[in-house]
């Protein structure tokens, strides 16, 4: 017959190190998910200011257009470098 093991079997170490372990877990998983975000937002604000950048150069738009779309992103895009 199968034994079921109950919480008041389990030694209460083990029950501190799971919880610890997940809890690290998660910390990893969203610093790594937080990381990609923000390289894909950066790669997709790059890639908007070349597109622009080529629109300009190609004269299909003037730099003051160019300028205002480039400072349309709001707070996000006046960090300062």
């Amino acid at each position: 017959m199968l034994e079921l093991t109950t919480l008041a079997e389990i030694p209460k170490e083990a029950i501190v190190i799971v919880a610890i372990g997940g809890g690290l877990g998660v910390a990893v998983i969203s610093i790594v998910i937080s990381a990609m975000q923000s390289m894909f937002e950066s790669r997709l604000r790059e890639q908007s200011r070349r597109e622009i950048a080529a629109y300009i150069a190609e004269g299909s738009m003037s730099p003051d257009e160019g300028e205002r779309l480039l400072n349309a992103g709001g707070v996000r895009n006046k960090k300062k470098i």
